[in-house]
Order: C-alpha cells, then structure tokens, then sequence
C-alpha cells in the first residue's frame, strides 16, 4: 500500500479519501518514507517536518470521517519550492545570507491557499540561490541530483520540486519561473510543469526580477496541475497585479484538441540547435496532436533571440537583489550569482529600458501570431539533462543557463502561459519535454492540450529507477 500510495495523483489520493479506500494519514506516513529514502540519494529538500504533516493529515482524516472535508485539495501531500513563504519556518532562499532566526509567521499567497483548501505540508524544497539559475545548487544545500540518473541535474531553479514529484514525495509541488524555472526542471524530471500566464498567481513578497518571475504547478499530470491551478490563482491583496482566479480550467480538459490551430516550431527557424533524440520526441508529441485532431502547421514565431534583453533585465534584478549587500555576504555568495550582479549593476536605465521596449515588441509579435495559431509548440529544451553541479553543459560553449535554455525565457518576456509535457526518453534514459505555448490569458487551452496528451497515452515515460 506505501509504495502504491505514492504513484497516486492527487485526484486519486482525493477518491480514496472520499471512499474510505485510505486516509490522509496512510497518505502523508507513505510520502514521508519516501522522503527518508530517496534525499540522500538526490538532495531536493531543504527541511522536513514530519510532526507538523503527521498532524495536518489526522486532521484532515478527521474531517474525511465526518464527511466535511475542508477544500479542493484536503489531505493532498504538497511541497513547496524554498523561495515561497511558508508559515512556521524560514524560507532560506539557498542562501548563507539569510538567517533562520524570526518569527516566520506569514505564508506567501499560493501557499495560503494550499492551506486554506486543506493541504498537508510535507517539506520545503531546494533551489539554486535565490533561484537565479536554470539548474539547483546552492552554497547552503549543495547540489540536487536527477531522479533518472543522480549524476545529472535536475534543472532549476525549481528542481527540488520536480525532484519531489518525479519521486512519489507528494503528487503536487509549487514552483516558481522567471525565465523556465518550472519547466526546465519538470522537462529533465519527467513531470508536468506550467507558468501560467503572469498574474493568475498572485506572488508575494514580489520577485527582485520583477514581472518576469510566476509562480506555477507542478504535478504528475495536466489533470492534477488544473486543480492545483484553481486553488493557488485565487485573491490575494498583497499582489496588486494579480488577474483574479482561474476559472472554467477543469471544466474543458475534456475538450481535447480537435480543431485547434497549432504551429508547430521545431527550432525557431533553425536558430537553435536540438538533439537528434529530442527533435524526434517532440515531432512525435506533435504528431500525437495532429491524430487528435489539431491542425498543425510547422511555422515559426517572428522573433530574433532576446537573450541580450533577457540578460539585461535579468542581471539588473541579481544587481537589485543584492544592493545591500556588504563585502562578507557577497564573498559567501554562488559565484556566479555574484558575477551577473556586478554585471546587473553597470547596466543604465537607459539600457534597462531600452530592454524593455524589447520585450514589450516581443510580446506585441507573439499576440499577432496567436491571431493565426490557437497553440505554438516548441520542444521544452534542446538537450537532455547534463552533469549536475554546473551551470552549462562541458564542452557546450555557453557560460551561462540562458545558452541551453532558448525556448523557455522568451515566455516569460511575453508573461504567456507554457507548460511541459513528457514525450519520451533518450538513449540514456533520460527525459524530453514539449512544451505548449498560449496567447496570455489561454491558461485552460494549455492544459486542456497538455492533458489530452496524458489522456492518449503520449505523455507516459518510464518511471525513475531509484529505489
């Protein structure tokens, strides 16, 4: 029954709950050993609290018992990326500089919901420091490794949570995205993984690089993703540019995909260079659309690489974030973080802005093409996952994350929803993700996608190998 419990989604876990089959408890007890046997193999949690879901889950199951439950997700097991406050303990960030001392007595929007409907917090997750980097090591936790192969990265920054769900440790997990935070790891992880259009998730406090930074799901299905989407997009004050709640998500994942108009994107106009084995996976996940019915068109978004805005807006956010910042914090700094800060700092307004109008074409661009196509499909990443504790690949000729990533940070430019699917394995086993793409606001029609996929069989991929 443990090892069983821990496959579940979490809409599963929910109908055993409403039958009687389990409880919370059987559920929370299975996902905690899993836990205790896999972080010494991959590193993805930061603090576990054992006490504290041991007794959220009795009172969940009490509530079960008395046919009362609380909201959408009472007694689901859920972890949390360790950028997002979570009251009763500190939110670290990665980072030396932080201290565990305070009070601790706030949850971050996204979080408060989950606890509002009744989840069961099992642990906070890792992150590179502060998140600033597309895979996860830290000076404070050191490295997570890949639950397909440890020796390879889980991606970032979100990777302690792809690492949790990929490996039974809750069915859900929030992330957060600033230029593929979530889809990256998810991608090489082998989970679902979503941004959902800038401002469904309300974010608090506000991320140092601004209006480029999501909060999102990340699940073991686009099923489980639109109800954790319904719980985590509602109000919050705090944010003052939050879009309201989603709504009607779940209500048309049974849609499907017939008639969708659908460009298909192979490699931005031959402008990126994609592995033989992901070209292949992603073709297929393509052709998996087609014979649900979506009209595909190979076509390319009218859009040059913006990595040089993206840098410009991204380092000033490192140069912000670290303006305080004496001589001894910065020392025991990630290295890297520390260089794209310094290089953030010398940046003008004028150069800020000028990257700006960039971005702002950027999005002005991508809104023309969605007059002519429902979806755009891109694979999630050129490569599959690499050797952990590094930036880029050896031998790739990039310096920075940004190099491996083209397909993921133009989106959070544009703040549209994107997500990543699973479609196959490479020759090492290891995961590919397609990602799906919508015009600003089509949340429901990326997951509604997203799970037709699941639904015909074209996101299954053998599961870990860890014990």
């Amino acid at each position: 029954m443990t090892s069983e419990l821990t496959d579940l989604t979490a809409r599963q876990l929910l109908t055993g709950y409403e039958k009687g089959d389990f409880s919370p408890v059987d559920a929370t007890r299975a996902a905690l050993e899993r836990i205790e046997v896999v972080q010494p193999l991959v590193n993805a949690f930061v603090r576990v609290d054992a006490e504290q879901a041991l007794a959220q889950a009795e009172a969940s199951a009490e509530r079960w018992r008395r046919g009362e439950p609380q909201g959408l997700l009472d007694g689901v097991p859920v972890t949390v990326k360790d950028l997002l406050l979570q009251r009763g303990g500190p939110t670290l960030r990665g980072s030396m500089s932080v201290s565990a001392e305070g009070s601790w007595d706030e949850d971050a929007p996204s979080v408060g919901r989950l606890r509002a409907h009744g989840a069961v917090f099992l642990a906070k997750t890792t992150t590179p420091e502060f998140g600033w980097k597309g895979v996860t090591d830290s000076p404070r936790h050191g490295v997570t490794g890949n639950p397909y192969d440890i020796t390879r990265t889980a991606g970032g920054s979100s990777g302690g949570s792809a690492v949790a769900v990929a490996l039974g440790a809750g069915p859900l997990s929030i992330g957060t995205d600033g230029g593929g935070s979530v889809r990256i790891p998810a991608s090489f992880c082998g989970v679902f993984g979503m941004k959902p259009t800038y401002g469904r998730v309300p974010l608090y406090p506000s991320s140092p690089f601004g209006t480029l930074s999501h909060a999102g799901p990340m699940t073991k299905d686009a099923a489980d993703a639109a109800l954790m989407l319904d719980v985590i997009s509602g109000e919050d004050w705090r944010d003052w540019s939050h879009l309201g709640p989603a709504e009607g998500v779940r209500g048309t994942l049974a849609d499907g995909v017939k008639g969708l108009r659908i460009a298909y994107s192979p490699s931005f106009g031959g402008q990126v260079a994609v592995r033989p084995a992901v070209a292949s996976a992603v073709r297929r996940a393509v052709g998996a659309l087609a014979g649900l019915g979506a009209y595909i068109e190979e076509s390319d978004p009218d859009i040059a690489d913006p990595v040089e805005a993206f840098h410009t807006l991204w380092f000033s956010g490192a140069a912000r974030l670290l303006q305080h910042f004496g001589s001894r914090q910065r020392e025991a700094l990630d290295p890297g973080l520390r260089e794209v800060a310094g290089a953030g700092a010398r940046h003008s307004a004028l150069e800020y802005l000028a990257a700006v109008d960039v971005r702002m074409d950027l999005g002005r661009r991508m809104g023309r093409f969605h007059t002519s196509y429902d979806l755009l499909v891109t694979p999630t990443l050129p490569i599959t996952a690499f050797e952990a504790g590094v930036e880029a690949p050896a031998r790739s000729g990039h310096r920075r994350w940004t190099g491996w990533t083209p397909f993921t940070y133009p989106f959070n430019m544009t703040q549209q929803p994107a997500a990543t699917v699973p479609c196959g394995v490479d020759e090492d086993g290891l995961p590919i993700g397609v990602q799906l793409i919508g015009a600003r606001h089509a949340d429901a029609l990326v997951l509604r996608a997203a799970h037709a996929l699941y639904e015909s069989g074209a996101a299954t991929i053998p599961a870990p190998a860890l014990p």
